[in-house]
């Protein structure tokens, strides 16, 4: 790993520590030369997957593109970085162990964020099925809230 500081090729780990469920190594590092020290993260990346959207279209599977959509439903919920690295790491699990081949298609990422978020927050959850299923109506919206209505009143018997 080159050092930020003077650019040097060569850089000694004085320290690393597993995170996120063992998905990633945080390195401590340090230069030789200027004795500079920084940190660096490794993760596990999803490599070689495609999407399948809707509407037929394949494209590179994005990590960007589910952060993104899990920080919009997540918004003004979830300020714990680490919780929402965890799940993130849970999801991409998921995402990695369920597809097949080398493709995947959104319904089925989207049901496995779905899964996730309804144990994480139920409000988050709503947000984002409110997008993936596409409700047509303020009908179609209530039918999502009252399935979770009636799924907890069973939990608490």
């Amino acid at each position: 790993m080159r050092c930020s500081g003077c650019l040097n090729d060569d850089t000694k780990v004085v320290d690393s520590r597993v995170t996120d469920e063992g998905m990633t190594i945080r390195r401590r590092r340090e230069c030789p030369k200027c004795n500079f020290r920084f940190s660096t993260k490794e993760q596990v990346e999803i490599l070689n997957l495609k999407v399948e959207k809707r509407d037929g279209t394949v494209e590179p599977y994005s990590t960007e593109k589910l952060s993104s959509s899990l920080r919009t439903a997540l918004q003004k919920r979830l300020n714990d970085d680490e919780k929402f690295n965890k799940l993130l790491a849970a999801i991409e699990r998921n995402v990695q162990l369920t597809a097949k081949s080398d493709i995947i298609g959104t319904s089925k990422i989207g049901e496995i964020v779905m899964k996730q978020l309804k144990k994480l927050d139920k409000i988050a959850y709503i947000r984002f099925a409110s997008v993936y299923e596409d409700f047509d109506d303020l009908v179609s919206f209530q039918e999502a809230v009252e399935k979770l209505i009636t799924k907890r009143g069973k939990k608490k018997k």
